[in-house]
């Protein structure tokens, strides 16, 4: 094993995405409760829970590139980091303490969002600086393995802290996040080993680059397939990011859950999807992963529309541990499979396309299901979420029969 690639040091870099999945999974399972106590309209709220994916398309980009090109005694990544992370755990834990007063609210979230968008690129970048190319995927294992544990803590340890008082949870996640940006700071080498141009990498990158570059392609004859692949994953994540933006509250305000019990109740969904992702990942290897996400995408729709029939904290939680195993039957193959649609020449510019159309689901999906709610009712959210499941799993059909078309030309 090279002595460049060491286990101890991925997993410090692994802490980086730790913490920036744990704070996201906070934010958008607790910050819709704040906002509600100012904001009624659900479609507004889920605007701001949009808001994220719109920095990080616009910006995110700049700031890889721009970080591929610092010289500094510190490296090109760590003064990203060592802005943006402060500068996040900071406004984080201001967030509660402004929770009465809407405009300060929303500015100080402002900044929150502008902060995390600042050192993302740059701690995600870290990974490959590190890490020789053979290793990578391996070393990217670990680090979503540590984001998954982030995203278990967030709900099932810090919302618990939320009914007790909102300012406890912000603070243990602000913390967190500046002990993984001291790990950071002395652990990760100034001048790595494998450091190159890696902004063309970053999935926001590539997502806008393929949308002012290449986007055309997709029109093409021989392309179909794969304009009709990216569409099904576009419309199945705007009922995805919808219920994860708006469950919590759909749980406090329709069924009267506290917000722990609704933080620690979408957890289920989340628990089971980290635990079910390597199973899903080989059902797909052997069965195929566009049959394996038909399966999935026909399977979560029918567990969505029976939420709204149950209103016990345990029945929710088991039906959503459920639905979590076939989300991971869908989310797991998706973009290996997109990547597979570029070949070996294209990887990158399909990767592109791949987190063109879900980020872009992830801005406009909260505030559509949120209009949904606010014009229907609380249980529309699930409904409305069912049937954008349903009209993937007909265009991925449309996709797939395309695809063997198309493979059938060539033999």
């Amino acid at each position: 094993m090279s002595q460049s690639f060491r286990y101890q040091k991925i997993f410090v870099i692994g802490s980086g995405f730790f913490a920036l999945t744990l704070i996201w999974t906070f934010y958008n399972a607790f910050m819709p409760i704040i906002l509600s106590a100012h904001i009624e309209k659900q479609s507004i709220i889920g605007f701001i829970m949009g808001l994220d994916n719109l920095f990080a398309i616009l910006l995110i980009p700049i700031i890889g590139a721009w970080s591929d090109k610092v010289q500094s005694r510190f490296g090109k990544r760590l003064p990203f980091l060592m802005v943006g992370m402060p500068l996040a755990a900071l406004f984080f834990i201001l967030l509660p303490f402004f929770k009465d007063t809407l405009w300060i609210l929303i500015t100080i979230d402002i900044l929150f969002l502008l902060a995390m968008t600042l050192y993302r690129a740059p701690v995600i970048s870290l990974m490959p600086d590190h890490t020789p190319p053979p290793r990578r995927s391996y070393a990217n294992g670990i680090i979503n393995l540590m984001g998954g544990v982030g995203a278990i803590i967030a709900l099932f340890g810090l919302s618990r802290l939320f009914e007790i008082d909102p300012m406890y949870p912000f603070t243990i996640a602000s913390i967190l996040l500046i002990i993984c940006f001291f790990l950071l700071l002395f652990v990760v080498d100034r001048n790595p080993p494998y450091s190159s141009d890696t902004s063309g990498e970053q999935e926001e990158t590539m997502a806008v680059s393929s949308l002012k570059e290449k986007f055309v392609l997709l029109f093409q004859k021989e392309n179909r397939s794969a304009l009709f692949i990216l569409t099904a994953i576009f419309i199945y994540f705007i009922g995805y990011a919808s219920v994860e933006a708006l469950f919590t509250l759909y749980a406090t305000q329709t069924l009267g859950f506290t917000s722990d019990v609704a933080g620690t109740t979408l957890g289920f969904f989340s628990l089971s999807f980290v635990l079910f992702a390597l199973p899903a990942g080989w059902i797909g290897q052997k069965f195929g992963k566009i049959k394996t996400m038909m399966v999935g995408l026909i399977s979560l729709p029918l567990i969505f529309v029976l939420i709204p029939a149950f209103s016990e904290p345990l029945s929710l939680q088991l039906i959503l541990f459920i639905g979590g195993c076939a989300w991971a039957l869908i989310n797991v193959q998706a973009y290996p499979l997109v990547a597979d649609l570029g070949g070996l020449t294209s990887i990158g510019l399909f990767t592109g396309f791949y987190y063109l159309f879900s980020m872009s689901a992830n801005i406009v999906g909260p505030f559509f299901l949120g209009s949904m709610v606010d014009l229907f009712g609380g249980s529309t959210l699930f409904y409305v979420s069912a049937c954008m499941f349903v009209v993937a799993f007909y265009v991925l059909y449309l996709g797939k029969k395309h695809l063997v078309q198309s493979e059938r030309k060539v033999a």
